[in-house]
């Protein structure tokens, strides 16, 4: 029989691996709340401008009212054939109020609806994110707070560099997470323009009203042209690169994670909670939370490149391409909240092993640069000078099996004479880290101060 959502026009009913391939409602069924209410704001709008009655408005919000209540409660049957979350609520809501429910769909179009309930699925989705990374910022404050003192080797290519605190570190994530709530609010200011009203493709004969849907969807405005309305998918697309980007950061730390929970590093140990054992080897304490951290940002990338393939070369307007929007977004922004929330699980529990970090800080000649800095301070070398009486010094340091402060003042001269004795005052970690007070330095102050004010930034409304 033929689908009575679609009217006279068809006679039969869609072929079995049509109705497959056409189906969305196995995944937009998560836009239940949000297709509510925007129908809701629709019928009313449709009353105040005398295009349905008073009375078929009230049927019509009190049965849509009813169908949430339902799906909330877990005793809403949704339909294949009915092919979408549209569909199941308009078939239910005639189920419920009779022919009042047809007049519901006047002035719009399945086109302007979706593009409404994705915004809007959208904008809910970005609030969320926006404050799981806000926790995973001030996870990272805490620790930043605990561990302004703690010295840990820097690193540059994965080879120690110079000696920093495991607070300067954390607070590099927090500022990574700030700007990918930054570009989340981008995405969001700019999708906050409502389509619904743009019907098909082309607006509607009937004087809507559709300032008065924007306000009571919380838009700023209605979009400005009906084609874009029911065609753009840039809110997605923008929405998946900011949640790329933050998956890439996530997997940065993640990686860390792993590298530091090793027995050659030794820095951390994450908690039971956030690791599992070895199904043949007894003594493993496998770190798989940061792990799949690390893997799932390919989700996050590559719903982003489906998406992109999917827009690319598509006329205006819609298209039946643009239902394959929805399942790589749901999966991609999914895979980011879960992550988020492992992420600051892991960073408020793990266990910092202070005198492992501090012992690698010392080793790897990571104070050579406090060494060439004081040669150019003191002796008034040329930097370049400096750096290759420094890098000759290692050299001796390395022969010699020893760190650049157990070379004797008499090795250091046969180098540079003008070497005083003074020059082990920079070559300790401590001193080398204290040194490091310029604006956005490692010196512990400048930690204990970039962690208050974020801690005072993130406590304010809305940051």
């Amino acid at each position: 029989m033929s689908n009575k959502m679609w009217g006279g026009r068809f006679g039969e009913g869609p072929d079995r691996i049509m109705e497959e391939i056409n189906a969305s409602i196995g995944f937009d069924q998560r836009f239940f709340a949000q297709d509510i209410r925007g129908s809701k704001a629709h019928a009313a709008m449709l009353a105040e401008k005398g295009i349905i009655s008073r009375e078929d408005a009230d049927k019509i919000v009190a049965g849509l009212d009813t169908v949430l209540a339902e799906i909330e409660g877990g005793h809403f049957e949704f339909r294949r054939e009915l092919e979408d979350i549209h569909m199941n609520v308009e078939s239910r809501l005639a189920d419920l109020i009779g022919a009042a429910a047809g007049r519901l769909h006047t002035a719009r179009s399945r086109n302007d609806q979706v593009a409404t309930d994705f915004k809007l699925y959208i904008r809910d989705t970005i609030d969320h994110l926006d404050g799981q990374l806000r926790d995973f910022q001030l996870a990272l404050v805490a620790r930043a707070e605990e561990h302004a003192d703690t010295i840990m080797p820097g690193f540059t290519h994965l080879q120690t560099a110079q000696p920093v605190t495991f607070g300067h570190h954390c607070l590099a994530y927090v500022e990574m997470a700030g700007r990918d709530r930054g570009r989340l609010a981008d995405a969001r200011k700019r999708l906050n323009e409502c389509p619904l009203g743009s019907a098909a493709l082309a607006g509607t004969s009937f004087a809507i009203d559709r300032e008065m849907t924007a306000k009571a969807l919380d838009f700023d405005a209605p979009t400005r042209n009906s084609l874009d309305s029911v065609s753009d998918r840039d809110f997605v697309l923008e929405t998946l690169a900011a949640a790329s980007i933050a998956a890439t950061h996530l997997t940065r730390l993640a990686e860390e994670i792993v590298i530091w929970s090793t027995p050659g590093f030794d820095f951390i140990k994450l908690p039971d909670s956030f690791t599992t054992g070895s199904s043949i080897m007894p003594q493993k304490r496998n770190p798989d939370a940061a792990e799949l951290v690390r893997a799932k940002a390919g989700r996050v990338i590559g719903a982003l490149t489906s998406l992109l393939v999917v827009m690319k070369g598509l006329p205006l307007a819609y298209s039946k391409d643009m239902q394959e929007d929805k399942e790589a977004a749901f999966d991609a922004l999914d895979a980011l909240s879960l992550s988020l929330a492992a992420m600051t699980g892991m960073v408020k529990t793990l266990t910092v092993n202070e005198k492992a970090m501090r012992g690698a800080a010392s080793r790897g000649f990571s104070t050579a640069t406090d060494l060439a800095d004081w040669l150019v301070r003191s002796l008034n070398l040329p930097f370049r000078q400096a750096h290759h009486v420094t890098g000759s010094l290692v050299a001796m340091a390395e022969r010699k099996g020893c760190d650049l402060d157990g070379l004797s003042l008499d090795d250091m001269r046969e180098v540079e004479p003008g070497i005083t004795d003074e020059v082990y005052s920079v070559l300790g970690v401590d001193n080398s880290v204290a040194s490091r007070t310029s604006y956005g330095g490692t010196a512990p102050g400048n930690v204990r101060d970039a962690a208050s004010r974020w801690r005072d930034r993130l406590g304010k409304a809305g940051q």
